[in-house]
């Protein structure tokens, strides 16, 4: 299991923990306000073991990365995503977020699209896969119960 520093253009160090098979399917998690990449220690673990490549950051400001005075804006955010999807050479990557996490995460698909990216889930609600009908098909239903189970909503 890996870990590293990406440099943005700024400078920012953004940590980062990329662990699995560099072939297998990536899911990136992005943390909410004010947690940061361990937070999701568990669900990384679960889906490593059914053999994807899992990668979390903390965003700057959190974490281990550069606590910063600037470029704490959802644009900076997204930008700062672009530079560590492309540094890890993800393709056709799923992206799960929770919070601000789901905000960067959108921010991203939907202000400038990337070619490497296959999925985007936001973790907003307990309710939104309780059903299979509701549950993107990719998702088991063991794997929504671990990963909603584990995340704190307020």
């Amino acid at each position: 299991m890996g870990s590293g520093y990406v440099t943005t253009k700024d400078d920012t160090q953004i940590f980062y923990k990329d662990w699995g098979p560099k072939t297998a399917q990536p899911i990136v998690f992005h943390h909410g306000w004010p947690l940061s990449a361990d937070d999701w220690d568990n669900q990384m673990l679960l889906f490593l073991a059914q053999g994807y490549r899992v990668i979390a950051h903390d965003r700057r400001g959190h974490g281990r990365s550069t606590q910063t005075d600037t470029g704490n804006d959802m644009d900076t955010y997204a930008a700062d995503l672009a530079v560590l999807t492309t540094h890890l050479n993800l393709k056709n990557a799923i992206h799960v977020g929770h919070s601000t996490g789901g905000r960067r995460r959108s921010r991203m698909f939907f202000g400038r699209p990337p070619n490497n990216s296959r999925k985007t889930l936001g973790t907003r609600s307990r309710r939104s896969w309780s059903s299979t009908r509701s549950r993107p098909a990719w998702l088991s239903s063991a794997s929504a119960a671990t990963l909603l189970g584990t995340v704190s909503y307020a």
